[in-house]
Protein backbone atom coordinates (compact mmCIF):
# COMPACT_ATOMS: atom_id res chain seq x y z
CA UNK A 1 0.00 0.00 0.00
CA UNK A 2 3.06 2.64 1.00
CA UNK A 3 4.26 1.79 -2.02
CA UNK A 4 1.45 2.49 -4.53
CA UNK A 5 0.87 5.26 -1.94
CA UNK A 6 4.01 6.92 -3.58
CA UNK A 7 4.03 6.31 -6.93
CA UNK A 8 0.18 7.96 -6.66
CA UNK A 9 2.07 10.84 -4.55
CA UNK A 10 4.66 11.47 -6.96
CA UNK A 11 3.00 11.23 -10.32
CA UNK A 12 3.85 14.89 -12.40
CA UNK A 13 -0.12 15.58 -12.06
CA UNK A 14 -0.01 15.79 -8.61
CA UNK A 15 3.54 17.36 -7.91
CA UNK A 16 1.93 20.01 -10.65
CA UNK A 17 -1.03 20.99 -8.62
CA UNK A 18 0.90 21.57 -5.44
CA UNK A 19 2.82 23.48 -6.73
CA UNK A 20 0.00 25.76 -8.22
CA UNK A 21 -1.57 25.04 -4.66
CA UNK A 22 1.35 26.99 -3.17
CA UNK A 23 1.77 29.69 -5.81
CA UNK A 24 -1.86 30.56 -5.84
CA UNK A 25 -1.95 30.66 -2.05
CA UNK A 26 1.17 33.32 -2.65
CA UNK A 27 -0.64 34.88 -5.28
CA UNK A 28 -3.85 35.44 -3.01
CA UNK A 29 -1.71 36.87 -0.31
CA UNK A 30 -0.09 39.92 -3.14
CA UNK A 31 -3.99 39.81 -4.64
CA UNK A 32 -5.69 40.66 -1.47
CA UNK A 33 -2.83 43.10 -0.47
CA UNK A 34 -3.30 44.92 -3.30
CA UNK A 35 -7.20 44.90 -3.08
CA UNK A 36 -7.12 46.01 0.16
CA UNK A 37 -4.26 48.39 0.33
CA UNK A 38 -4.59 50.03 -3.20
CA UNK A 39 -7.24 49.76 -4.71
CA UNK A 40 -10.08 49.53 -2.35
CA UNK A 41 -8.77 53.15 -0.21
CA UNK A 42 -8.90 54.53 -3.74
CA UNK A 43 -12.23 53.73 -4.38
CA UNK A 44 -13.38 54.98 -0.73
CA UNK A 45 -11.63 58.01 -1.61
CA UNK A 46 -14.22 58.22 -4.98
CA UNK A 47 -17.34 57.28 -2.99
CA UNK A 48 -16.68 60.03 -0.46
CA UNK A 49 -13.86 58.53 2.15
CA UNK A 50 -16.05 55.56 2.53
CA UNK A 51 -13.76 52.71 4.16
CA UNK A 52 -16.12 49.82 2.74
CA UNK A 53 -14.62 47.12 4.48
CA UNK A 54 -16.18 48.96 7.61
CA UNK A 55 -19.71 49.23 5.65
CA UNK A 56 -22.10 47.69 8.04
CA UNK A 57 -26.08 47.41 8.20
CA UNK A 58 -27.54 46.68 11.57
CA UNK A 59 -30.77 45.19 11.84
CA UNK A 60 -32.41 44.88 15.29
CA UNK A 61 -29.30 43.27 17.35
CA UNK A 62 -27.63 41.71 14.00
CA UNK A 63 -24.62 43.62 12.45
CA UNK A 64 -24.42 42.66 8.87
CA UNK A 65 -20.55 43.52 7.61
CA UNK A 66 -21.85 44.01 3.34
CA UNK A 67 -18.49 45.98 3.11
CA UNK A 68 -16.30 42.76 3.95
CA UNK A 69 -18.36 40.63 1.53
CA UNK A 70 -17.68 43.64 -1.23
CA UNK A 71 -14.52 43.59 -0.59
CA UNK A 72 -13.84 39.90 -1.13
CA UNK A 73 -15.83 40.00 -4.49
CA UNK A 74 -13.09 42.69 -5.69
CA UNK A 75 -10.47 40.04 -5.00
CA UNK A 76 -12.51 37.39 -6.45
CA UNK A 77 -13.13 39.65 -9.60
CA UNK A 78 -9.26 40.74 -9.45
CA UNK A 79 -7.97 37.08 -8.84
CA UNK A 80 -9.92 35.50 -11.73
CA UNK A 81 -9.40 37.99 -14.14
CA UNK A 82 -5.31 37.50 -13.47
CA UNK A 83 -5.53 33.94 -13.82
CA UNK A 84 -7.33 34.29 -17.50
CA UNK A 85 -4.84 37.05 -18.44
CA UNK A 86 -2.03 34.38 -17.82
CA UNK A 87 -3.61 31.92 -18.73
CA UNK A 88 -4.65 33.70 -22.17
CA UNK A 89 -0.58 34.10 -22.35
CA UNK A 90 0.53 31.18 -21.76
CA UNK A 91 -2.29 29.58 -24.52
CA UNK A 92 -0.84 32.31 -27.55
CA UNK A 93 2.40 31.60 -26.54
CA UNK A 94 2.01 27.86 -27.03
CA UNK A 95 0.33 28.43 -30.11
CA UNK A 96 3.33 31.05 -31.38
CA UNK A 97 5.47 28.11 -30.67
CA UNK A 98 3.20 24.88 -32.91
CA UNK A 99 3.34 27.30 -35.54
CA UNK A 100 6.78 27.70 -35.66
CA UNK A 101 7.23 23.91 -35.04
CA UNK A 102 5.53 23.18 -38.12
CA UNK A 103 7.32 25.92 -39.96
CA UNK A 104 10.07 23.87 -39.68
CA UNK A 105 8.59 21.06 -40.27
CA UNK A 106 7.23 21.80 -43.75
CA UNK A 107 10.56 23.13 -44.20
CA UNK A 108 12.53 19.84 -43.55
CA UNK A 109 9.61 18.08 -45.82
CA UNK A 110 10.74 18.09 -49.32
CA UNK A 111 8.58 17.96 -51.39
CA UNK A 112 8.15 14.97 -54.47
CA UNK A 113 9.76 17.46 -57.27
CA UNK A 114 13.05 18.39 -54.61
CA UNK A 115 13.35 14.75 -54.38
CA UNK A 116 13.22 13.22 -57.91
CA UNK A 117 15.82 16.75 -58.76
CA UNK A 118 17.94 15.26 -55.95
CA UNK A 119 17.57 11.71 -57.26
CA UNK A 120 18.85 12.75 -60.51
CA UNK A 121 21.43 15.07 -59.27
CA UNK A 122 22.73 12.31 -57.42
CA UNK A 123 22.72 9.80 -60.15
CA UNK A 124 24.54 12.13 -62.60
CA UNK A 125 27.16 12.93 -60.10
CA UNK A 126 27.90 9.41 -59.93
CA UNK A 127 27.79 8.70 -63.72
CA UNK A 128 30.75 11.51 -63.60
CA UNK A 129 32.93 10.13 -60.95
CA UNK A 130 32.46 7.02 -62.61
CA UNK A 131 33.90 7.95 -66.04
Amino acid sequence: MWKEFKKFAMRGNVIDLAVGIIIGGAFNGIVSSLVEDIIMPLIGILIGKIDIKGLTLIIGSAKVTYGMFLQNILNFLIISFSVFIIVKTINRLSNLRKVEEEKVEEIKQISREEELLSEIRDLLASKIKSK
